[in-house]
């Protein structure tokens, strides 16, 4: 089915970004610019939402626009299950994210048109990356989503760790972006398509090509690095830097999911092979771990989320490599069983954007109405805050796993598939798989504490009004409104999960594993109780072993500090960092010399490196002379004056002897063109060379003197070497040019100078008429140099008068 609306859809973000720095010029200070920018996400939300009932009745909607025809890049937009999905995250979350901007941003204090330009932005290049079937769009789409977050974690620039936050975001996401750049590359070689759905199609017959390997962990680097996956997870707690709606918005519910939305795009292409599964749910799992044990050292609240996302990031990700095996076994029984990890991970992805969204704003208005975000200056708010603290037990305790909370029944989902995961009989996960459900057990322990921490030590407890900004007290309901509104949602999915079910999450697992959509509808059903079961042992542990850990957190708190600061991530990112600065300073300093003799050296040692290296490593050096017209007196006495006037240049003894055999060399050169019959070269030639001349000894003669005459030129080495280098380079290609001709002389073309553009002489019929723009385009240039230099000449008259009229 055809929509002609989905470009359109995609381009409204971006036109509106060009209308705000106005209305915000008009509406400032009489009314916030948030909402005029709220229309536009929301209008965006409620026509998504119309597609709702065609896409679960699994419709698919494209279209295409040709962008750049002549290499078959088009701008094609799919929509199916899983793009709705990730377009209503985006456009339903930042309209939500909108709504609490207004109150959270001044519009007296802050720069909004620069801020909602920013978000504006990226919501379009969101928007743009999910509904992009050509991978040469999508990638576009993905890099602007990198700029873009970039200058919004880089809003308050004043700030050096917002400067810094925002570097390590650009360079990490950019670094994984042009990775994900060379997998796509190498994956359109191998499939002959830049439409994915084509990819998708073909999927079967791909995975014994050589580059499949390559350009499969090409893909996933920059999806890594996109959503945060250990090791590249450092550079999202430094972009907590950015204002809260930008973390609640990009760090939780949309930019990160971007990595997650590429790897389940993928998964028909990919899926079924061990790689793929152990790099995705490895990683996956690892990430997991790495970011739930270092969440609870943190102090700072945003810090917290921060590392809970990575963690949460990293459950979803697993959660998508352990569904890839559903590929291996096709349609069966077997497959389903292993596709509802892919089921679970959708819908922990929709829970997260929910009850993490609701966090994030919590968390800022914490910082908001108390002045601080340090969890040792916080404690006692749950009487001065109600309101907040109720969203922050809802939104923790979903984070835990808790009923009656939508985070529970996909963590349960998430424990069935690490425990099916290590029945699995292929891809050695019968053995090197049991290690997946203790490791998913212990990130789970750890993420019910420090979930506990973000409740208790924060609400709880004595409060501490000396250590505090402010004056504490619950925040405007045009704050809590968003938070209230995803909050709400937390429970209602809880009770209501099916409905979820049927209309969003189904649609969209059929969209990661297409061959389950003709195999029948399968018979998901989403409950709170599966009876006395392992998933429901091994969350009874978490919250016993999570609520004694949470308990004694002072007695073994101290184990983190046993980790020397000098080897994590960070440390070894800045020391990189720190090192390439320093190396390019060197290496700059080494060529950036001033000097351009040594300018020349650079250029004319890469000329013979490059071009002689080619030429003599492919066998390109060639000369066949017996072809050529034989010389005469005349041409070989030419060729010797003119060398006689060059080497008189080199061992001249004054100016004006060099500038005069220069002159000698040129007008030499004009008699090659009388003896080769082309008087208007010559002529021009001649003309050339007389006002070079003299421009030459004018130039000169207002030079200051020397204050003595060159005596003697010092000889050295690598001049002549590569004088002589460059010289024998340029001959051999000139001669080799000449002795391999590839194609037909273009002359005889011009040589119907008459019949095509009515001249007699070719010169000037190639000059007027068949290059004309080009002669055009010469003279102009020459004219702006000339306008240039009269000005230049002009301003320093003008300056000395007026340094005359003031003595």
């Amino acid at each position: 089915m055809m929509s002609a609306s989905l470009h359109i859809m995609i381009l409204i973000p971006f036109i509106f970004a060009i209308a705000v720095p106005y209305i915000y010029k008009q509406l400032t200070p009489r009314i916030h610019t948030g909402w005029f920018v709220l229309f536009i996400p929301l209008v965006i939300f409620v026509y998504l939402l119309s597609f709702i009932p065609k896409i679960s009745e699994g419709n698919t909607f494209r279209e295409t626009v040709p962008w750049i025809p002549a290499y078959n890049i088009n701008f094609t937009t799919y929509m199916d299950g899983l793009s709705l999905l990730f377009g209503l995250i985006i456009t339903g979350i930042g309209a939500l994210v909108i709504l609490y901007s207004i109150f959270y941003m001044s519009k007296h204090r802050e720069a909004l048109h620069n801020f909602y330009v920013y978000l504006l932005l990226f919501m379009g290049a969101m928007l743009g990356l999910v509904f992009s079937d050509n991978i040469f769009v999508l990638y576009v789409f993905w890099e602007t989503t990198s700029v873009s977050s970039f200058l919004l974690i880089a809003y308050w620039y004043e700030r050096e760790k917002s400067r810094y936050g925002a570097q390590k975001s650009m360079l990490i996401t950019i670094f994984g972006g042009l990775a994900m750049l060379a997998g796509f590359i190498m994956l359109s070689m191998i499939t002959d398509t830049y439409s994915i759905r084509e990819m998708i199609s073909n999927a079967a017959d791909i995975s014994s090509h050589s580059l499949f390997i390559p350009g499969m962990v090409l893909i996933l680097i920059g999806a890594f690095t996109k959503s945060a996956q250990f090791p590249f997870s450092i550079w999202l707690p430094d972009a907590m830097e950015a204002p809260t709606p930008i973390s609640a918005y990009l760090h939780s519910a949309t930019m990160v999911k971007a990595g997650l939305y590429l790897v389940a795009r993928m998964t028909p292409v990919f899926g079924g092979v061990a790689e793929w599964f152990w790099l995705v749910s490895g990683v996956g799992i690892i990430t997991l771990l790495y970011g739930s044990v270092n969440a609870v050292r943190q102090t700072d609240l945003k810090a917290l989320l921060a590392y809970s996302t990575i963690s949460q990031l990293g459950l979803i990700m697993s959660l998508l490599g352990l569904g890839s095996a559903s590929l291996y076994f096709g349609v069966g029984k077997d497959s389903s069983v292993y596709a509802m990890a892919i089921f679970a991970a959708i819908f922990h992805l929709v829970n997260h954007s929910t009850f993490k969204g609701c966090l994030f704003m919590v968390v800022g208005i914490i910082d908001h109405e108390t002045g601080t975000r340090d969890i040792r200056r916080l404690g006692g708010l749950m009487h001065l805050m109600p309101i907040s603290f109720t969203l922050t037990v809802i939104g923790s305790f979903a984070m835990a796993g808790l009923p009656p909370f939508n985070g529970f029944l996909s963590k349960e989902m998430f424990f069935t598939a690490v425990v099916n995961a290590s029945n699995m009989s292929i891809f050695n996960a019968e053995t090197i798989g049991l290690a997946i459900p203790i490791i998913a057990w212990i990130a789970s322990v750890f993420t019910f504490v420090y979930s506990m921490i973000l409740v208790f030590k924060t609400f709880r407890g004595k409060n501490k009004p000396e250590k505090l900004g402010k004056v504490v007290h619950e925040a405007p309901i045009g704050m809590l409104l968003s938070p209230l509104i995803l909050g709400s949602l937390v429970i209602i999915i809880f009770f209501f999960p099916n409905v979820l079910s049927h209309y969003l999450l189904k649609p969209a697992l059929y969209a990661v594993l297409p061959t389950l959509a003709g195999a029948g509808d399968l018979n998901i059903k989403i409950s709170a109780w599966h009876g006395w079961n392992t998933e429901l042992f091994m969350t009874l542990g978490v919250v016993g072993l999570g609520t004694l850990l949470y308990v004694y957190l002072k007695k073994w708190y101290r184990i983190y500090l046993l980790y020397p600061e000098n080897f994590t991530i960070n440390s070894l990112y800045n020391l990189a960092l720190e090192k390439m600065e320093s190396s390019s300073k060197l290496v700059t300093e080494r060529y950036m010399t001033g000097f351009i003799r040594d300018y020349l050296v650079y250029i004319f040692s890469f000329i013979i490196l490059v071009v002689g290296g080619a030429m003599w490593f492919f066998d390109g050096f060639s000369f066949d002379p017996s072809a050529d017209a034989p010389l005469n007196l005349f041409e070989v006495g030419l060729v010797l004056a003119m060398i006689s006037t060059a080497i008189a240049v080199l061992f001249s003894k004054t100016r004006l002897t060099a500038i005069v055999a220069v002159g000698a060399l040129g007008f030499l050169v004009s008699f090659f063109f009388v003896l080769f019959r082309a008087p208007d070269l010559a002529l021009t030639q001649l003309v050339v060379e007389t006002v070079t001349t003299a421009l030459f000894l004018l130039s000169f003669y207002h030079l200051p003197e020397l204050k003595k005459e060159i005596s003697r030129i010092r000889f050295k080495v690598v001049n002549a070497f590569i004088s002589i280098g460059v010289g024998v380079t340029v001959t051999m290609v000139a001669l080799s040019a000449n002795a391999n001709r590839l194609f037909e002389s273009i002359s005889s073309y011009y040589e119907n100078s008459y019949e095509l553009a009515g001249a007699k002489n070719i010169v000037n019929s190639i000059l007027v008429d068949f290059r004309g723009f080009d002669t055009m385009l010469e003279i102009l240039v020459l004219t702006m140099a000339g306008l240039g230099v009269f000005t230049l000449i002009k301003l320093n008259v003008s300056r000395r008068d007026k340094h005359e009229g003031a003595e």
